[in-house]
């Protein structure tokens, strides 16, 4: 269990995975593709627009959170994260206010987290994008879909 070795090197435990907040399942798969759904961090991040209410390093670690999040939810879904051949894409929405452009900083914290736990196999497409709100007024959600073995 490759990966399962390397969050143990980083000192990472994942967390519980989060159930569906409405009619909908917090995964998919289709053939070798698995979509994980829209993804908020937990509540010991702060909420609110990021750059007046949040700060990019608060919604930066709230955006690792997630990842966090994601790669629980896929290790529910797989069993085993070394199922994972690569990390096709990354849809980070930030709720932002309307000046802010650093969207993409705020998302490089999940975007480095599956960099530094899968390597290789966490480079991944992406978007990282503004929005005028987000449910709760979280700073920062997060899908993902993965190539799965």
């Amino acid at each position: 269990m490759r990966i399962e070795e390397r969050l143990k090197e980083l000192n990472i435990t994942l967390p519980e995975p989060v159930q569906p907040g409405g009619n909908y399942v917090r995964f998919q798969r289709t053939g070798n593709l698995l979509f994980i759904s829209g993804t908020g961090p937990n509540t010991e991040h702060p909420s609110g627009k990021v750059d007046t209410e949040v700060s990019v390093e608060a919604a930066y670690d709230a955006a690792r959170g997630v990842g966090l999040q994601i790669l629980a939810t896929a290790k529910q879904a797989l069993g085993d994260l070394d199922k994972i051949v690569r990390t096709v894409k990354v849809l980070g929405m930030v709720n932002s206010a309307p000046t802010f452009g650093g969207q993409p900083q705020v998302i490089n914290g999940c975007s480095d987290l599956f960099v530094e736990v899968l390597g290789d196999a966490g480079r991944h497409t992406r978007s990282a994008v503004g929005f005028v709100a987000l449910p709760n007024q979280i700073c920062v959600e997060i899908e993902c879909t993965f190539e799965v073995a």
